[in-house]
C-alpha cells in the first residue's frame, strides 16, 4: 500500500451495529487498493480486533447527553468541540478522498470536519429509521446509503439502497447448507446485541427448558449473554438439563449461525443481515426502546417473506417463546422453507455495492487504477 493510494476515513460509534458494517467496508476498500482509517471511541475500539491489519485506528473525543451524571452532561459540548477541532486538523493534513459515517456519537467529529472542509462525504444508515446522528447529517452529506429499505428520510433527501454490508467471515458462509431440525443433535444460537439483552437471558432459558424432553435432549444452545447475566444463565441451563455454552461474545458467531437450526435474536440491522445472508430460520424480538421502533422495521422483510417469527417485547413470555421454538424445530419442511425465504431477502453483495458508491463519490475507479499500474510494470 502506497501513500499515493486514496484514503477513506470511516467514522462509527461503539456498537456492533455500527462497527460490523464499517469492518465489511474496510475489507472491501483495502482489497481495492485504498488506505483506510477508522475514527471511533474507546467503546468502538473494542470491536476492532477482527478488523483487517491494514486499518489505522484513531480514537476520538466525543460524548453523548444520554450517559453520565450532571457534570458529564455539562462537559459534552466541550468534549465534542475538542474532538471536532482535532478531526479538522487531521483531515486538513490527510485530505481523505472520501469520508463515510456509520452513525453513533463518535462519528460526529469526522463528519463535521468533512463538512467544514468540503471533503466528499456519505452516511450509511443500517436501520429503517435514521439514528440521531445520521438524522442530523443527512442533509449535510453528498450521499445517504441505506441498509434497510425503505428508510424514512428527511424531505428532499434521496437514499441509495445498498443493503447492510456483512463481514467477510459472514460472506464466506453465504447460503451455507441448512440441516433441517429432526430427532438428532441440533443447535440454537441466541444473540441479544449490546442493549436490552437481559430480557432474553430471563425468558429464553426457561422457554427452552419447557420444550418436550426429547427435543431438549437433542439441543445444544449457544447463548450470548452480558457479563452480569452469564453465570446465572449458565447455571439455569445446567440445572434444567440443557446443554449450553454461555459467553459474553462469540468470536466465531458466523460459524455458529451457519451450523444452527434456529436463531433467536434481537432485530438489530447487522443481526438481520447476517441471518439473511447465511439463511437461517429466526425468532426476532425487537428492542422495545429502540429509536423510532427501528428494530420492528428491520425485521419486517424477514417476517413478510415467511423467514422469521416476530414477537414484540410486550408479548414475550416463556410460553409464547416456547411455542414459537417448538413450531420451528418440530416442522422439518417448514424450517427449510424459512431458511430459503431468508436467503430470498438477503443482499450478500452489499459491501461491494457500498464500496462502489464510495469510489463513485470520490471520483475514483479501482479498475482504471489497476490497469494504469499494470501498464507501468
Amino acid at each position: 500500500m502506497t501513500e499515493q493510494a486514496p484514503l477513506l476515513v470511516m467514522a462509527a460509534g461503539g456498537t456492533g451495529g455500527h462497527m460490523f458494517p464499517a469492518q465489511a467496508l474496510a475489507e472491501q476498500m483495502l482489497a481495492r487498493g485504498w488506505r483506510v482509517k477508522l475514527s471511533t471511541d474507546a467503546r468502538g475500539a473494542r470491536y476492532t480486533a477482527a478488523f483487517p491489519a491494514g486499518v489505522e485506528i484513531e480514537q476520538v473525543t466525543s460524548a453523548t447527553f444520554s450517559r453520565g451524571g450532571p457534570l458529564a452532561k455539562l462537559m459534552v459540548p466541550f468534549r465534542v468541540a475538542g474532538g471536532v477541532f482535532s478531526a479538522i486538523l487531521r483531515m486538513s493534513r490527510d485530505k481523505p478522498a472520501a469520508v463515510v459515517g456509520f452513525g453513533g456519537y463518535p462519528s460526529i467529529p469526522a463528519l463535521t470536519a468533512a463538512w467544514v472542509l468540503r471533503r466528499p462525504r456519505m452516511i450509511h444508515e443500517q436501520n429503517g429509521v435514521l439514528g440521531r446522528v445520521n438524522e442530523r447529517f443527512a442533509t449535510k452529506v453528498d450521499r445517504v446509503a441505506c441498509g434497510t429499505w425503505p428508510t424514512a428520510l428527511p424531505d428532499g433527501v434521496e437514499g441509495v439502497h445498498v443493503g447492510n454490508p456483512v463481514r467477510a467471515s459472514v460472506h464466506e458462509r453465504a447460503a451455507a447448507g441448512y440441516i433441517a431440525p429432526g430427532p438428532y443433535p441440533m443447535s440454537m444460537l441466541v444473540i441479544g446485541g449490546s442493549q436490552g439483552a437481559r430480557i432474553l437471558s430471563d425468558v429464553v432459558p426457561p422457554a427452552i427448558a419447557a420444550l418436550e424432553l426429547d427435543m431438549v435432549g437433542n439441543l445444544r444452545v449457544y447463548h450470548q449473554a452480558r457479563d452480569e447475566d452469564g453465570e446465572r444463565v449458565a447455571t439455569y441451563y445446567a440445572e434444567n438439563g440443557v446443554q449450553a455454552d454461555v459467553q459474553p461474545f462469540f468470536h466465531d458467531l458466523p460459524a455458529l449461525m451457519s451450523e444452527a437450526q434456529l436463531v433467536v435474536s434481537r432485530s438489530g440491522a447487522s443481526s438481520v443481515a447476517d441471518i439473511s445472508v447465511i439463511g437461517r430460520p429466526s425468532i426476532l424480538i425487537p428492542l422495545k426502546i429502540a429509536t423510532g421502533d427501528h428494530q420492528t422495521v428491520n425485521a419486517q422483510a424477514l417476517v413478510e417473506a415467511g423467514a422469521a417469527i416476530r414477537i414484540p417485547e410486550t408479548q414475550l413470555t416463556i410460553e409464547s417463546l416456547r411455542d414459537a421454538i417448538e413450531a420451528i424445530l418440530s416442522n422439518e419442511q417448514g424450517a427449510i422453507r424459512m431458511s430459503q425465504a431468508a436467503l430470498s431477502v438477503a443482499k450478500p453483495d452489499a459491501a461491494a455495492h457500498l464500496a462502489a458508491l464510495v469510489e463513485e463519490l470520490a471520483g475514483y475507479d479501482s479498475e482504471e487504477r489497476a490497469a494504469y499500474e499494470r501498464s507501468g510494470e
